[in-house]
């Protein structure tokens, strides 16, 4: 890829070497013949700074000793050392992101890649362009996000595939996100193909995408594919010496374990992953951890816990200013708290995470702003709270407001095709349908749900992608 300085001029063009030759050795006194010899002549030195020759490698070098430089700076124009001055500023940006706000952490990562830009250094602009993905997706600035995701792809488009997963990754999960579960699949599976139609089976490539692939599985109802994803993370893991990218993968993989009955794996596959997240100090996976212990406390009946584990979640996202995975952290714990009967703060906890109209919706997500759950941003969870309130309303007697609910979730589930939450949900619509004497509406209702229920997940995804060789 041809690296540009921040004039618009190459760094490598002769003229602008020739300018640097001519600028370094004025600022040292050096006569043309002083820096020539006694390798060079003065009249080569002269074309050189006129930029009508092209030095070698071996004259720069030379050259570059002379002048007592590094041969890079020379060559580029960079001052020594930089790029590596900017890999610890990234490193500094990731540690701040991890334990801090991720708006402090994004105006770290913005100078280094303003610097970077300035200096074309490519590597470390596309690094700078993730850190700030993953800033905008813990702020829930979600289209933001996405555009920094794909910014850095571009960036390195010509480098090997592997180097381009986590940008894949990114992306992926901004879509899943906004409730484009079936896109953010489609992302994960045709990387997976092409990086096996290339042979690049690089481990820790295949692990990151095979784990993000589990959620958008598992909210569309392709369990199969869910738990066949789970088992190749598994396998891969021991090939991986990135702590951050098994304990993501122990996250996942308790998510399918979740879904087969498995409590009590699950339970052990979390605490293994947040033991790891407590060791690399990563607060915001560590509150994910906690989130999903109380879902399984939930599932496992012990709603006491499960309240426990889930204000333990809430709390550190909120302190971290984590705003869309707060929200939806509080859906769960409004479930929890209706079915411990707490049935007024369940309700007072949903209602002010929702949009109130569509038009609202879409003026968040066209501003690129935070907003409140909806189309665009945590559909999956925004159904989850519109069923909430629908169940909290048919409790209290208000039926027309508990089918407004139901139909809005229904709208909300079906255009990000979680069709793993449809089928409940038509069942309790096509319930409180024939309860008010609405017989056929009742059965549209149903035969809706079990459509969803008859073929989970194969109704939108194409063919699994390829399994690599272990």
């Amino acid at each position: 890829m041809t690296q540009k300085s921040s004039e618009g001029a190459r760094s490598d063009d002769p003229a602008e070497i020739g300018r640097r030759v001519q600028r370094l050795r004025g600022e040292r006194g050096f006569t043309q013949r002083q820096l020539a010899e006694p390798a060079y002549t003065a009249a080569y030195v002269s074309t050189l700074e006129s930029g009508k020759v092209r030095p070698s490698e071996a004259a720069l070098r030379h050259l570059a000793e002379r002048l007592g430089v590094s041969y890079e700076e020379l060559a580029t124009g960079r001052p020594a050392h930089l790029a590596a001055e900017l890999r610890l500023r990234l490193t500094d940006a990731r540690r701040a992101l991890a334990t801090g706000a991720p708006d402090d952490a994004a105006e770290l990562f913005r100078a280094v890649h303003e610097e970077a830009v300035a200096q074309a250094l490519t590597e470390e602009q596309a690094d700078a362009l993730l850190g700030l993905g993953d800033c905008l997706l813990e702020a829930g600035e979600l289209i933001g996000a996405r555009d920094r995701f794909a910014a850095a792809e571009r960036l390195l488009a010509d480098e090997p595939l592997p180097r381009r997963v986590p940008a894949v990754r990114g992306r992926a999960t901004a879509h899943l996100l906004t409730g484009e579960l079936r896109y953010a699949c489609y992302l994960l599976e045709s990387t997976l193909d092409e990086l096996d139609a290339a042979g690049l089976h690089d481990p820790e490539a295949l692990l990151l995408l095979y784990t993000a692939s589990i959620a958008p599985y598992m909210d569309m109802g392709a369990h199969a594919r869910a738990a066949h994803a789970a088992e190749l993370a598994l396998a891969l893991a021991p090939r991986v010496d990135d702590p951050a990218l098994v304990a993501g993968m122990h996250r996942g993989v308790a998510r399918t374990l979740i879904a087969e009955g498995r409590i009590a794996e699950a339970d052990a596959s979390l605490a293994k992953a947040q033991e790891l997240y407590r060791q690399l100090h990563i607060r915001t996976e560590l509150a994910h951890c906690h989130w999903m212990r109380g879902y399984v406390h939930a599932q496992d009946g012990d709603l006491e816990q499960a309240e426990s584990e889930l204000r333990t979640a809430r709390d550190i996202l909120a302190s971290k200013r984590a705003a869309l995975f707060t929200e939806q952290v509080e859906v769960e714990l409004a479930d929890v708290l209706r079915r411990r009967g707490k049935t007024g703060e369940a309700a007072a906890l949903l209602r002010p995470l929702l949009t109130t109209s569509d038009e609202e919706d879409a003026g968040a997500r066209g501003a690129g702003g935070t907003g409140s759950l909806g189309a665009g941003r945590g559909a999956v969870h925004a159904g989850g709270a519109h069923r909430l309130l629908g169940l909290i309303a048919e409790e209290q007697g208000d039926t027309e407001a508990a089918e407004e609910h139901y139909c809005a979730a229904l709208s909300l589930l079906e255009r990000s095709s979680a069709v793993g939450d449809l089928a409940d949900l038509c069942r309790l619509l096509g319930d409180l349908l024939r309860r008010t004497g609405r017989v056929e509406a009742a059965m549209d209702a149903y035969r809706t749900g079990l459509g969803h229920r008859a073929a989970p997940g194969t109704t939108t995804l194409g063919p699994a992608p390829a399994t690599p060789p272990m």
